[in-house]
């Protein structure tokens, strides 16, 4: 595939809007001079190529040791970004410098492709954080599992025992193709449409770590999944395969392309295009060669391929992805039919297939311990599974579980502080990583969202209903705050003795899969933390007053009055 595929036809429809500047810092049209620091350290040297310098120079001479391009750039591409210093307010993030936000210890990300973990890896990664990272465990919306507290001395180490059971860190972060979520049940599932574990797994083995496209414009997030519950989030991936069963081939993926979130919330666009599953990866690199080659690099704000989409719109990029890179046609298909179930996230014990049973449960907005992820894996072992998977809920899932055996595991998970059957808040409840640890954080969120459940519960001990609440430490919406029932935007505000203190902005009635959008802002609707129980206790109180026969929340939130919503 080549790199600078040639310019498409002057005629070919476009959204673009009139007026638009010069060049946008395409390669495809000859605009190759980095424009802004991150595509000129990029230009500089790869990504890729920083692991080198970390095992033979920077975990032997220490962090001080560290250019400041690999320590705030190039290590991502090996999923490592350095942590928040203790003790820095959320007033002073935007003002300081990143060398004053630094501390000496990083963050580190492992990749876990489709979510899916063997007993042996979910092992290796609880003695990994026992061992080097203080214990600490976050499962993310992305499936990943992050790490806190990592020194750079001892990253050698970390890799060689995660490698050891078949994970990595490679091109977890930075502008590249990051983790490829996939349904948590693909395989096992007795309701799917079609397994896309093969898809994944061969886009893994072609092309992560692959210096074809470890130089994209910003991150490319990814989604393939053939369950009919639509369990990937697939409207804010840059790229995301839905299962479909078209009328004549049968089952194979509808291809979605240009959503995210952030900012700048866009959800993706049907190209129209059923794709089999053999040609999920041959597809999804076509699309990624499109935005490395077309995708804007003049300015970070705009690097996205949503905003490339948004300018193209999908006819025309689906004639450049046919002529261009595939060179071939694709076959029209049939939209997804809606999802199968308002919760997607698969908690609870379902049978499988092929008899056995797969069991869901809840940690509190995604956090665990080294300690306990072990005793996962063990518990998981005992009860025979070799197979854990997590969701992008913040959640995981034991498969393969024989009839006997789960009642004695469900008992065990909750030894363990784990829920099968959780409420709506701690089934519903997402939370970024916040101001603990994120450099970017205004507000605190994984403390806030865990005591926000234990205080519904003890409230609303009947609420039944589904509802989706998501706690996001700042603007960049890692935690989908505009795809939820409500989500919370942190930011300062003023309390009502005119203090500056946290607390969030306040977005309601977000939907994905259901119609899907992003809901609502209620002018000048900010709460502090403080007074975020009493707030949502008092909207989900007016819901269950007005709401009709079967409404969802997301609907009745975007029928209320500002002041039922306030």
């Amino acid at each position: 595939m080549a790199a600078t595929p040639p310019t498409p036809p002057a005629a070919a429809p476009t959204r673009r809007k009139a007026g638009r500047h010069r060049g946008e810092g395409q390669w495809a049209v000859g605009h190759f001079t980095p424009l802004n620091g991150n595509e000129q350290f990029k230009k500089d040297d790869d990504g890729l190529n920083v692991r080198t310098r970390i095992e033979t120079i920077y975990s032997k001479t220490g962090f001080a040791s560290i250019d400041p391009a690999d320590l705030r750039g190039r290590m991502r591409w090996w999923g490592l970004y350095t942590q928040r210093k203790p003790g820095i307010d959320g007033g002073r993030t935007a003002v300081l410098e990143p060398e004053e936000l630094d501390d000496e210890y990083f963050m580190m990300r492992i990749r876990i492709d489709g979510g899916r973990l063997s007993v042996a890896q979910l092992r290796a990664i609880g003695e990994v954080s026992q061992t080097y990272a203080r214990g600490t465990a976050d499962i993310t919306d992305r499936q990943n599992i992050q790490l806190h507290w990592v020194r750079i001395e001892d990253v050698p180490a970390i890799w060689e025992k995660l490698e050891a059971v078949g994970l990595s860190t490679t091109e977890a972060c930075g502008d590249c193709p990051r983790v490829v979520i996939g349904s948590p049940v693909a395989g096992i599932a007795a309701d799917e449409i079609v397994d896309g574990t093969p898809a994944i797994r061969e886009i893994e083995r072609r092309y992560i770590g692959s210096k074809e496209f470890s130089n994209l414009p910003r991150k490319f997030k990814s989604a393939v999944s053939g369950s009919p519950a639509q369990d990937v989030v697939h409207e804010i991936n840059d790229i995301a395969f839905v299962g479909v069963v078209h009328p004549e081939h049968g089952p194979g993926f509808d291809v979605w392309v240009g959503g995210g979130l952030s900012t700048s919330p866009r959800l993706g666009e049907r190209l129209g295009a059923w794709v089999p599953l053999e040609d999920v990866p041959d597809v999804w690199a076509g699309v990624v060669g499109i935005f490395r080659d077309y995708g804007y690099r003049r300015l970070r704000t705009r690097a996205r391929l949503k905003f490339l989409m948004a300018d193209w719109g999908p006819e025309r990029f689906r004639d450049v992805l046919e002529n261009e890179y595939l060179k071939r046609k694709l076959t029209d298909g049939p939209a997804p039919a809606e999802p199968s179930n308002r919760w997607r996230d698969h908690m609870g014990v379902h049978e499988q297939k092929d008899g056995r049973f797969y069991v869901g449960f809840a940690p509190r907005v995604g956090r665990v311990d080294g300690s306990t992820l072990t005793k996962l894996a063990e518990l998981a072992a005992a009860h025979g599974s070799d197979r854990l998977n997590t969701t992008v809920e913040q959640k995981m899932i034991i498969l393969d579980v024989a009839r006997e055996q789960v009642d004695p595991l469900v008992a065990g998970l909750e030894a363990l502080g784990f829920q099968v059957t959780p409420s709506p808040f701690r089934r519903g409840t997402l939370a970024c990583t916040g101001i603990e640890y994120c450099k970017l954080a205004i507000v605190e969120t994984k403390a806030r969202g865990a005591s926000l459940i234990d205080e519904l519960e003890r409230r609303l001990p009947d609420f039944a209903e589904p509802v989706t609440i998501n706690i996001n430490g700042c603007p960049n919406a890692c935690a989908r705050i505009q795809t939820a029932d409500i989500g919370l935007k942190g930011q300062l505000v003023l309390d009502a003795d005119g203090r500056q203190v946290e607390g969030f902005q306040v977005h309601l009635g977000g939907a994905l899969g259901l119609r899907a959008g992003f809901g609502r802002k209620v002018r000048g609707l900010k709460v502090t933390s403080d007074e975020l129980p009493d707030y949502i206790e008092r909207v989900l109180t007016r819901f269950g007053e007005q709401r009709e026969d079967g409404e969802r929340f997301a609907a009745w939130a975007a029928r209320a009055t500002e002041a039922d919503l306030s």
